[in-house]
C-alpha cells in the first residue's frame, strides 16, 4: 500500500463511509476526515461525487459494487480510474480488485463475515489478489478481527454497524487499522 495512504489511515482512523448527498456534504466539511468511502451514485454522477471529494482534499474511494449502471466486470474498474479520478475502489468481487492493482488504484476487499466459511475464505482469495487493504463487516467483533489480524498480513478495517467509542475503540485494540461507518456521529469522534 501506498505508505501516504497509510499513514492518512493511521493518523485519521476513522473513514467516512457516505450513503447519500447529505452524508457527502457534512463529510467534505469535517477536517479530520481524510478518507471517504463512496457507497451511492449512478454513472451519470459519480465523476462530480468524486469530485467534490476531491474538491475537499480527501481520498476518495468508490465501492463499484454499488454504483448504479455499472456491471460486475472489470471494465467498470477502468470506468471509475477513467472517467472520475477516484483514488481508490471497493469490491467483494476478487477480479474487480485485481483491475483496480492493474490500475494502481488503491484496493479494497470487503468481506461480510456471516460464517465460519466466510472466516476462511478472507484468506484464499486475498492472497491472489492482494488488496491494499480488507474491509471486515460487520465491524462489531473484535474477537474476529483479532484473529483475521493474526492471520493476515494486510491491513484490516473494520466497517459495518459500528455506531459509537466503544465500538471504535474496540477494533482498534483488536488489530483494525481504522473503521468505517456511516454512522455520522462516529465521524466527529
Amino acid at each position: 500500500m501506498d505508505q501516504r495512504v497509510y499513514d492518512m489511515l493511521e493518523s485519521n482512523p476513522v473513514i467516512a463511509a457516505v450513503k447519500d448527498e447529505e452524508g457527502l456534504e457534512k463529510c467534505c466539511l469535517l477536517e479530520d476526515i481524510k478518507v471517504v468511502f463512496i457507497l451511492f451514485g449512478d454513472i451519470l454522477n459519480i465523476s462530480d461525487i468524486v469530485g467534490k471529494v476531491k474538491k475537499a482534499d480527501k481520498l476518495a474511494v468508490v465501492h463499484v459494487d454499488l454504483i448504479n449502471g455499472l456491471g460486475s466486470r472489470e471494465i467498470a474498474v477502468d470506468y471509475i480510474k477513467n472517467s472520475t479520478g477516484a483514488d481508490g475502489m471497493i469490491s467483494t468481487k476478487p477480479s474487480l480488485i485485481k483491475r483496480g492493482k492493474e490500475l494502481g488504484l488503491f484496493t479494497v476487499m470487503r468481506y461480510f463475515l456471516i460464517d465460519s466459511m466466510a472466516l476462511e475464505n478472507i484468506r484464499s482469495p486475498q492472497s491472489a489478489v492482494r488488496p491494499d487493504v480488507i474491509e471486515v463487516l460487520p465491524g462489531l467483533m473484535p474477537d474476529m478481527i483479532r484473529k483475521i489480524c493474526q492471520t493476515s498480513r494486510t491491513p484490516i478495517i473494520a466497517g459495518g454497524l459500528i455506531t459509537n467509542k466503544k465500538s471504535v475503540m474496540a477494533a482498534l485494540s483488536a488489530g483494525a487499522v481504522c473503521v468505517s461507518s456511516t454512522n455520522q456521529d462516529v465521524w466527529t469522534m
